[in-house]
């Protein structure tokens, strides 16, 4: 069976074989190679061919199949056994779980393989005919739009020599500032058509001769095939344990006899190649187009993001039987029949696994990586049959809303919005909810204790619920709160916590929550024993009745109070309802459960940090701190006792961990630029890092200091034991990080946004950095009211409140629509939020609206008989319900925009806009309601000014939005760390080999598709960038570029950077076309997830002038400019540091084409702005007066010249006088810039080699870079232009650039632009004043991407 399993577990790390290698020989030359030392090792296939495959001694057996299934030569073999030879002639049988090196040492050489064919059983031939029609088909290729670009580049340039360059660029740029305008247009441009399929065979299925009779299955027979070729024939092919052969079957009986020509193979591919040679053609084609792909776009991501695009017009769906056979067969997320897995013990027996040693821990950390994805991936399908009613509930007999069910060993339970409830509550006139309402969303949660609590306990405490029914007593709400939407939130975070906490001994169960439908399903591996009958007595701690009876025992605290000094928290007394006192270290209404494997359990962890006391009210019993505000916190309090280490500490508290960042800026002006591209931009993941390192660190600072721990039982219903002054305390200290969030925290993230220190892009990038601060979304309000001053900010939070009330309510329709209604619902409910939608009668939902009334109709009359048209009514308290179901037949623009501002009200104490309706930025909310709720739209233009812009058939699906406990590796993200800290001192070495580990080891733990691989890729791509290698640099880009668009998805804003960083380095390489498109690029996903009023797209505008700018294309550069001066005044004020760095920009364009005065009077508006923000003394505003002083000294001596009567001679001030005439659009920029500037065409400036003063802090190595690339392109007879460009490159314009310019050396524009790059990124490279300006400077050829980096800096 060696091989069979080979397929299933297999996907995780395709590729990886290619991808060392590249990976070897990109990096040989560079200053180390990380881990990696890899050996060569040959290959015998099991057709006798050779190849080689790289391979390290760590690798397993199961990492050389895996290379072996991507190889081209070996990728249809899935059934075999591998034989080590070594060099003194022993033979080893290697076993999948094996390392090579506990078998044989490979590092001596001499070693060989060799795959010899096994016998195949009913599951391996299945594997295998799924592996076949795999590899037949080109759906696993993903290719990027960035490797096409590159493609189509490559091959013009074949084609043809440079003659039409110069011409293409002018395209992009008028579509580029033309698309902003409006931005629906660029939908249709998101996604690239599908590659062209490849056709290999007609078919091949499953034949209805199987399964074989049982005489035949005594010789061997397993399964039957009908394949049909290419070319019409028709053949019956028998699978038995040892081959693949055509029987003599014709007609409606079974001939098992071979035919004449006797074709037979040991693979299903082979056999093909034997009876079609269009087969064999098709198939090689096939493969050549996989192996052009880079080796990413084959491997598949384990969880996709959801695409709230879909292809238009939709692609005809065609007939394909594998297709219906596969989903016929598999039943929502179970294996093959009896193939169950057990998911419990699958995780925690990985979770024992050792690990002391690195090797060892890469090993425990993938095991838990890829059992933890299966169980998730499994999780969504069963959850999507449990909420299509396609799995019964094992306890049928009770009341509907403590209905629960177990499918594929995983128990899935409902959790309830009772955020929409609280609306409900308050809308509706009369308050009494009845008693069996409020108790309907009691199911506590944990799958232990909800089996063990028996349903006649529910009913008690209905019985007991209903007596005090009318005293809405906190403790009652918080019954009703159990398996509320924040609940389970919380539930994940406090299995995530404790799960990192990895305390021997106490485990944690698998846990997903799925958002699908309006539902949403808790999905959790079986606790062991639980569903085995009656396990009262397996209650060892914490308490099943919200305290009335808590459970204790010695082992089971002290496993509890270990984690708990990892997680902060404190060992505190409570008393239960009898008064008893017990010592515990965890939230009460936590379960501690015994399995019947004898392991410690802990469950409903949906309180390890305490509660926030900032929210108090009835309603907020699960509104709870964030632990990275609790490490931030506990880290400030840990400098402030400290006195000696005070300065360092309170810099880098998290409450501004992307000062971590700024580090990167201190010396090396130009390190810092390119990370911060994606760093800041993200003020996410990065962020995210930084401060849960920090925290970490934190908590050892602190334990010598001050052990801060909070107990999170206070501010509740639970009654606490101790003296009345250690309550006060643990009170106190609740309230004190309560006030440091309120006070410290949200301040100080107002200010980081203000100074775009942090710039979020859209509503996921802003929710990262509000919870990388530590801030909880429910204080969105609060930074709203914060930014008001600031457009872009104001409406990324007004937009993203709007978005998350907005969902709950759509979430609401949706669960009370019948299944053949939803496209309707979706269509119906989005012309109300943008159209004029008025009730589900009006025109916009399609033909079927008097159905969709009628079916309306009897929904309510069912439901008033008490009949639940919808299995899942568990939302519907009571008649509520009813409510909900008239609301959705009279919802229109009005009631749906009343709710929307009500909810914000209740939930984010936040009062919208009079005109926030048509304020509202309608791509960037349909985007981020598509993506939080799960809707794939048809990606075309909607004229969203309509009253119903959108028709059923746009709605094109409706997927499961998932959050899960995946683990990650906690090693990789150390070495990152450091590797940042290496990078910002300029150890460009030390860096590239803690990057390159980094790498190693994720790929090894999560394969390549994963966004921490991403991470390392940006940081390595940073590090070649800097060390002067920009091919190599371009390499791991692509990589960072590749897996962002297949892990976060092709609009998400790391996308856009990747592309934006992308077009830096091929400008670097003077592929000025290339980057370009990929600017263009960045640019309409910069448009669809901000919009275009954000302070990156002017960041982006800048980066793209300087590179028209370095073509020589002046009056294209000075739109842009002009553009991002124009943005920049309108989102950040006339004083904002941003609008000096565009002004900055504007007068080294305006120098390059010789019109000193307006450089002159656009540096003094810079000195301006910059002495008011940074003070005469800063060195930035110093250099700014320096500038000034060479514009005026040119202005002079242009001035002096024209006097002197050294007039330029007539012929050539003729050509510049005619080419400003051709080129009216210069004059006019010149006119917009400041007016009559007729003197741009003034004389022959000469500037002798001046010394421009230095700017502070370049670098010196990438000044060394800059005169290497020089040199390189000199070599290749290029003419190096102060930025490097091709002399055939320069369009007429520049002729006037070269006339009126004459005197200026190119050396002098150098040491200039040089001057002028560094004062750029001056502003950057200091950590006190956050901001970076972006994209000062011209000298784009090397010192620009450091700019660029700026640009994105921002973030």
């Amino acid at each position: 069976m060696d091989g069979n399993g080979v397929l299933p577990s297999g996907e995780m790390q395709t590729a990886e074989p290619e991808v060392k290698q590249s990976e070897n020989a990109s990096s040989e030359n560079q200053a180390s190679q990380g881990d990696i030392n890899l050996f060569p090792v040959p290959v015998k296939t099991q057709f006798g061919e050779k190849l080689e495959l790289q391979l390290s001694p760590s690798d397993s057996v199961m990492d050389v199949r895996q290379f072996l299934l991507d190889a081209p030569e070996t990728c249809f073999f899935t059934c075999y056994d591998l034989l080590l030879h070594t060099k003194d002639g022993l033979t080893h049988h290697l076993e999948d779980y094996h390392e090579i090196s506990e078998v044989a040492d490979i590092t001596s050489g001499g070693c060989s393989l060799e795959m010899i064919a096994a016998l195949y059983d009913d599951r391996s031939i299945r594997a295998h005919i799924h592996r076949t029609r795999e590899l037949l088909s080109l759906s696993t290729l993903h290719s990027s739009l960035s490797t096409s670009l590159a493609l189509q580049h490559e091959m013009a340039q074949n084609a043809t020599a440079n003659a039409g360059d110069s011409k293409k660029p002018e395209v992009l740029e008028l579509e580029n500032l033309g698309f902003m305008e409006d931005v629906s247009g660029s939908l249709s441009n998101l996604l690239s058509s599908p590659s062209k399929e490849i056709k290999c065979v007609e078919s091949i299925v499953f034949s209805s001769f199987n399964p074989p009779p049982s005489y035949r299955r005594l010789v061997g027979d397993l399964i039957y095939l009908d394949v049909v070729t290419l070319e019409g024939s028709k053949y019956c092919v028998t699978g038995t344990t040892t081959t693949f052969y055509v029987n003599s079957s014709s007609g409606n009986t079974l001939d098992p006899r071979t035919t004449k020509a006797a074709s037979e193979a040991t693979t299903l591919i082979g056999l093909l190649q034997k009876i079609s040679s269009k087969f064999k053609k098709a198939f090689r084609e096939m493969l050549e187009c996989k192996a052009s792909a880079h080796p990413f776009e084959n491997i598949q991501s384990l969880l996709p993001p959801n695409s709230w695009l879909g292809l238009y017009p939709v692609p005809e769906h065609r007939r394909d039987a594998a297709r219906a056979e596969n989903s016929l067969t598999l039943s929502f997320g179970s294996e093959l029949i009896g193939m169950q897995r057990d998911w419990n013990e699958e995780l925690q027996s990985c979770r024992e696994f050792p690990h002391a040693s690195p090797q060892e821990r890469i090993l425990r950390d993938r095991a838990l990586y890829k059992v933890s994805s299966d169980f998730v991936d499994a999780a969504i399908s069963g959850a999507i049959g449990v909420i299509s009613r396609c799995i019964p509930p094992i306890n049928p007999t009770d009341p509907e809303c403590f209905h629960m069910y177990v499918h594929n060993n995983i128990f899935f339970s409902f959790a309830v919005d009772a955020d929409l409830e609280r609306l409900s509550r308050k809308q509706s006139s009369d308050l009494n909810l009845n008693s069996s309402e409020r108790t309907l969303t009691k199911t506590s949660r944990a799958n232990g204790e909800k089996i063990s609590v028996t349903t006649t306990e529910n009913h008690n405490e209905n019985g007991a619920v209903e007596v005090a029914s009318d005293i809405p007593s906190e403790a009652q709400l918080a019954e009703s709160e159990q398996a509320t939407y924040a609940s389970s939130n919380n539930d994940l975070k406090g299995t995530k916590a404790y799960q990192e906490a990895d305390v021997p001994g106490l485990y944690n169960l698998a846990m997903a929550i799925v958002d699908y439908r309006g539902h949403r399903v808790v999905a959790q591996s079986v606790l062991p024993g639980i569903l085995q009958g009656d396990k009262s007595d397996s209650l060892l701690y914490g308490s099943v009745d919200n305290g009335t009876k808590i459970s204790w025992n010695q082992d089971f605290h002290a496993k509890v109070l270990e984690a708990s000094k990892r997680l902060r928290v404190k060992e505190h007394k409570v008393l239960d309802g009898s008064g008893n006192v017990f010592q515990i270290a965890a939230p009460v209404e936590c379960k501690g459960i015994v399995g019947s494997d004898d392991r410690h359990y802990l469950l409903d962890l949906m309180r390890v940090t305490p509660r926030d006391a900032n929210y108090t009210g009835p309603n907020s019993k699960f509104c709870i701190l964030r632990p990275e505000l609790i490490s931030a916190f506990c880290q400030a309090e840990a400098a402030k006792n400290s006195k000696s280490k005070r300065e360092p500490q309170e810099a880098s508290t998290s409450s501004d961990p992307s000062k971590v960042d700024n580090v990167e800026q201190v010396d090396q002006t130009e390190t810092a630029k390119i990370p911060e591209t994606s760093d800041a931009k993200s003020g996410e993941s990065e962020d995210k890092t930084v401060i849960q390192e920090s925290g970490s660190k934190a908590a050892d600072v602190a334990d010598k200091s001050v052990d801060i721990r909070f107990n999170p039982n206070v501010f509740t219903e639970f009654k606490l034991a101790g003296s009345p002054e250690e309550i006060a305390d643990d009170e106190e200290s609740v309230r004190k990080v309560s006030l440091y969030l309120k006070d410290v925290v949200l301040p100080k993230f107002i200010q980081d946004l203000c100074t775009l220190e942090v710039s979020p892009m859209d509503g996921q990038t802003l929710t990262e950095a509000l919870h990388a601060h530590g801030v909880n979304v429910r204080y969105i309000g609060k930074v709203a009211y914060g930014t008001k001053h600031l457009p872009h900010l104001w409406d990324l939070c007004c937009n993203e409140i709007i978005v998350r009330c907005a969902k709950h309510i759509l979430k609401d329709i949706l669960r009370d629509t019948a299944d053949h209604d939803i496209g309707h619902a979706i269509a119906h409910f989005f012309n109300c939020l943008f159209g004029d939608g008025q009730t589900a009668s009006g025109k916009g939902v399609g033909n079927n609206n008097t159905q969709f009334k009628n079916q309306k109709k009897d929904t309510l009359g069912h439901q008033a008989l008490g009949k639940s048209t919808k299995g899942h009514s568990r939302s519907n308290v009571g008649g509520f319900g009813a409510r909900k179901q008239a609301s959705m037949i009279s919802l229109s623009s009005e009631s749906l925009w009343s709710d929307i501002l009500e909810f914000a009200k209740i939930k984010y104490q936040f009062d919208m806009p009079e005109d926030a309706r048509s304020h509202v930025k309608k791509i960037s909310v349909i985007r981020n309601i598509c993506l939080k709720v799960g809707v794939t739209l048809a990606a075309k233009k909607y004229d969203l000014s309509a009253g119903s812009p959108f028709q059923t058939s746009d709605i094109l699906n409706l997927q499961p939005v998932v959050k899960h406990s995946i683990p990650v590796c906690s090693e990789a993200k150390e070495l990152v760390e450091t590797g940042k800290a290496q990078l910002a001192e300029g150890m460009l070495n030390e860096a590239y080999t803690l990057f390159t580990e980094a790498f190693t080891i994720l790929q090894q733990v999560t394969g390549p598709m994963h966004r921490e691989v991403a991470n390392c890729c940006r940081y390595l791509a940073m590090v070649l960038y800097h060390a002067g290698d920009m091919a190599a640099a371009i390499m791991q880009q692509h990589k960072e570029l590749i897996i962002n668009e297949r892990c976060l998805g092709l609009d998400h804003p790391d996308t856009a950077h990747s592309y934006g960083n992308m077009a830096l380095f091929y400008h670097g390489l003077n592929q000025s076309e290339l980057a370009l498109r990929h600017m263009s690029r960045a640019l309409v996903l910069l448009s669809l997830s901000s919009g275009p009023d954000h302070p990156d797209v002017a960041a982006t505008y800048i980066n793209v002038a300087m590179m028209y700018q370095d073509i020589g294309k002046m009056n294209t550069a000075l739109r842009y400019l002009q553009e991002a001066l124009k943005k920049n005044e309108r989102l950040l004020g006339e004083e904002h540091i941003q609008t000096a760095v565009c002004y900055h920009a504007l007068a080294i364009a305006f120098n390059c084409v010789g019109a000193y005065k307006l450089s002159h009077q656009h540096e003094k508006k810079t000195y301006d702005i910059l002495v008011k923000q940074l003070g005469e003394e800063d060195s930035r505003t110093r250099d700014s007066q320096n500038w000034m002083k060479t514009f005026k000294l040119r202005e002079e001596q242009m001035i002096a010249q024209k006097q002197k009567g050294q007039t330029v001679n007539a012929v050539s001030a003729q050509a510049a006088i005619d080419l400003l005439k051709a080129h009216p659009d210069l004059i006019q920029a010149f006119q917009a810039a400041s007016g009559g500037a007729a003197s741009a065409s003034g004389g022959n400036n000469q500037v002798g080699g001046e010394n421009f003063p230095r700017g502070r802090g370049v670098d010196e190595r990438s000044a060394r870079a800059v005169a290497e690339a020089r040199k390189k392109a000199a070599a290749r007879g290029l003419l190096i232009r102060p930025h490097g460009v091709p002399v055939q490159a320069l369009p007429p314009l520049t002729q006037l650039f070269n006339i009126i310019n004459s005197g200026m050396t190119p050396e002098n524009t150098t040491s200039a632009d040089t001057k002028q790059a560094q004062n750029t990124d001056e502003p950057t490279s200091k950590p006190e004043q956050g901001q970076a300006p972006v994209g000062l400077g011209s000298a784009l050829g090397a010192l620009d991407p450091k700019k660029q980096k700026q640009t994105p800096n921002q973030k």
